[in-house]
């Protein structure tokens, strides 16, 4: 296999796409192929007469639109690296990632322009602001995004690439500042077709990326329904540009359900993007308030990453789309192709389950491989096509990039045990690990327990300090209103199905959101609730 360039390839499929064909879908708004073509190129030429040359960082402040694909496509072109921006952080942590990442270009929507301008003069290494929206009310500092998209020929760039250049992808994961993820272009398109092996043949060469793309037509539209500024929205938008499919995102600023079943009646989308229960319960919720309002037959496969997505719920989608395929994709940003667990109308697996990657290994404390059926727990690493580590974090790196026995790995935190079929139950982020009177816990393993039983809507579960136990195992939920709650009837549920140990030692329900918008547990906030009503009574 050839080493890849995200620039070179949208090179050589844009040309090969019909005219018609949408590339960036949102709303009634369609951006074809060769109008992304053109004003990507527009920009990306228009960013490095700015100054912004190979390397160059360039940051995307704005929720999910189409100038959010047109701008990755422009900075693969351009030799710019892309910088993550999570819009729901507050000015400061904007502020740390600006500054980490070391931007030079900004491209921000006009709804954050108090934040930038609460900023700008802090932002010494910014040489260049972009601000998407009306061009007749643009701040007076920035240039209009639709005029450097809209000025120009459109014409290729013309530049030399490599597949060294780098894409980063800012992550919180459950503790500690955001740490910007360094992917090397060849490695995420090698991870990625590392991962579509499984569905069929995958191309070797851009020609083959080409003819593949001739033969079978358009990729598939695929609906990004998490944020793109996200590690599972944003991987998911390059693999379908890359396929010459479109982006499909929907234009209400926080998660609906009815309008994720609209779009994929009216614009024909065959594949979904989803972060577990959290986008999947409202989902499946909307198709049993409304059965057969929605035309679902385009859809081929619903993939979810980076949280737990229960088999019940997986059931459900598919009784009401019965051609559907789900895939629950073990991976992190740190990282893709740890496992799989695929689902379809004629059954699945269990939930946390899954068949372990090509590539992967699973250690356990020793650097030793687990064998599978001995119950021991480990962790689940990657090798071949992994991140470069993080930037500007030699210490973190070293801890997540590890060699072992002479080979490098990419190893988030992720627990697991290799169960005598070689399959993975996935058990939890190490860094959350409870540890309870000398014993581990892993909360993800007991969240989903707490999840089966019919008062429990959302859980999370967190260790509490407990002079008895060192940590005490504790819950925090969200009622599912219709159903009695007894605190001890859900222990005992837990406790019919796992360990004594791990059983809660407390259940708080509460109302406040326990996860982020994107399915991410918020396990923070879970403590601090816990905490507080642990105290309280």
């Amino acid at each position: 296999m050839i080493d890849w360039n995200l620039g070179d390839i949208l090179d050589a499929v844009e040309p090969a796409m019909p005219q018609d064909a949408p590339a960036l879908i949102h709303g009634d708004r369609i951006v074809t192929w060769p109008e992304m073509s053109a004003r990507s190129n527009n920009i990306a030429r228009a960013l490095r007469q700015r100054g912004a040359c190979d390397g160059a960082k360039v940051a995307f402040y704005m929720r999910n639109r189409p100038e959010y694909g047109e701008l990755m496509a422009a900075c693969f072109k351009g030799r710019l690296t892309h910088v993550n921006i999570n819009y729901r952080y507050r000015a400061e942590e904007v502020f740390y990632i600006f500054q980490d990442s070391d931007s030079e270009v900004i491209v921000y929507s006009s709804e954050f322009r108090e934040c930038i301008v609460e900023l700008k003069d802090r932002l010494e290494k910014v040489h260049t602001f972009v601000e998407i929206g009306d061009p007749s009310e643009i701040a007076s500092f920035a240039s209009p995004y639709e005029t450097l998209a809209g000025k120009g020929d459109g014409s290729a760039l013309g530049i030399e690439r490599s597949p060294d250049d780098l894409l980063f992808i800012y992550t919180g994961g459950t503790t500690g500042m955001p740490k910007g993820v360094m992917w090397r272009h060849d490695d995420m398109r090698k991870a990625q077709l590392d991962a579509q092996k499984l569905l069929g043949p995958v191309p070797q060469t851009l020609e083959e990326n080409v003819a593949l793309i001739e033969k079978e037509g358009p990729g598939r539209r695929t609906l990004s329904s998490c944020p793109l500024m996200h590690g599972t929205g944003f991987i998911t938008a390059i693999g379908a540009l890359m396929s010459g499919g479109a982006i499909v995102t929907l234009t209400a600023p926080s998660f609906e359900a009815s309008e994720l079943w609209e779009t994929v009646e009216k614009h024909q989308v065959e594949s979904i993007a989803i972060v577990g229960d959290a986008f999947a319960k409202p989902m499946l919720r909307a198709l049993e308030e409304n059965a057969g309002r929605w035309d679902t037959r385009s859809l081929v496969s619903i993939i979810s990453s980076g949280v737990m997505w229960s088999k019940e719920i997986k059931a459900g989608l598919c009784k009401h789309i019965p051609q559907v395929v789900l895939m629950d994709s073990f991976g992190a940003s740190e990282g893709l192709g740890f496992g799989l667990s695929v689902t379809t109308a004629q059954g699945g697996t269990n939930t946390a389950k899954f068949g372990i990657g090509e590539f992967c290994d699973v250690f356990d404390e020793n650097d030793q491989k687990v064998e599978p059926g001995s119950g021991v727990p480990g962790f689940i690493a990657r090798k071949g096509a992994i991140p470069m580590g993080y930037y500007k974090d030699p210490e973190k790196s070293a801890k997540t990039f590890r060699t072992i026995d002479g080979v490098r790995y990419s190893i988030p935190g992720d627990w697991c045990r290799v169960e005598a079929d070689g399959s993975l139950t996935l058990l939890g982020r190490g860094s959350v690990c409870i540890n309870t009177a000398g014993e581990k816990v892993y909360p993800e393993e007991v969240e989903e327990v707490l999840k089966t039983h019919p008062a429990i809507g959302e859980a999370l579960v967190v260790g509490v300090t407990d002079e008895k136990w060192g940590q005490a195992v504790t819950a925090v939920v969200h009622l599912n209103h219709d159903v009695p709650f007894d605190e001890q009837a859900v222990k005992d549920h837990v406790r019919d199905q796992l360990a004594g140990y791990k059983t809660p030692k407390a259940i708080h329900p509460t109302e406040k959101p326990l996860r982020a918008s994107n399915g991410k547990a918020d396990y923070a906030t879970a403590k601090a609730i816990a905490e507080r009503l642990t105290v309280a009574s």
